[in-house]
């Protein structure tokens, strides 16, 4: 497997490249945006280690560029700062994977070897339900041609709810689903997203797509115009 190595701390950067090398990945090292880029374009890659804060062109950009390419390598980006915004940006740019430093070797090479079972990606499909449309490639959410702004978790809500319209969801599975595994928060986390959906893409089109199924979860449901 063939791994592309973004990152400017040139200690690290060695490090992960030894590292990798010994579990038996074949490793090239850049330190900088602008080269990754050049890189991706002529050498292809099983997955990506990219670096949030790069000299000159950072990580969220090359994410993006690499996505607007349609190049869909899987990305695991890494990241010294400690915030959900940065994660947010990160799932927003494309990345499949977000680890802040320091890490362990240990669960770096787990999350690339769970990236890699599954594989490049093609464009991910558009889902549409009634005139709710929802693009997971370009981050994309509009109805009646309307763009609708989303953050990265209504986003990611939304999307679960869709790929499962007209089946209920429990509050559990939208967790397990969207939030990070280790989530030990109030499960009403879930409805206060979904309160902030509906007022997103149901009410101001006098619409009820997102349905509340008593003691169970959530519907999503086509409404006939």
């Amino acid at each position: 497997m063939r791994l592309l190595v973004v990152e400017d701390e040139v200690k690290l950067a060695r490090s992960l490249r030894d590292g990798l090398t010994a579990d038996g990945f074949s490793v090239d090292v850049v330190h900088d945006g602008t080269e990754a880029l050049w890189m991706t374009n002529v050498n292809s890659y099983d997955a990506i280690v990219l670096d949030i804060m790069l000299p000159g062109t950072n990580g969220f950009v090359v994410c993006r560029t690499l996505r607007e390419r349609e190049d869909w390598t899987p990305i695991l980006m890494l990241t010294a700062k400690d915030g959900d915004l940065d994660e947010a940006e990160a799932l927003d740019t494309g990345a499949d994977d977000y680890l802040r430093k320091p890490f362990s070797h240990v669960v770096l090479v787990a999350r690339l070897r769970s990236l890699l079972r599954r594989g490049p990606d093609v464009r991910p499909t558009v889902l549409r339900v009634g005139d709710l449309v929802l693009d997971p490639g370009s981050r994309a959410c509009r109805r009646d041609e309307e763009e609708i702004a989303l953050t990265a978790r209504e986003f990611s809500v939304l999307e679960h709810l869709m790929r499962n319209a007209g089946i209920t969801v429990s509050k559990q599975d939208i967790l397990d689903q969207v939030w990070d595994v280790d989530f030990a928060g109030d499960a009403n986390i879930v409805e206060v997203y979904v309160g902030h959906l509906r007022k997103k893409v149901d009410e101001p089109f006098g619409r009820t797509t997102i349905e509340t199924v008593r003691g169970v979860g959530y519907r999503l449901r086509e409404e006939r115009q």
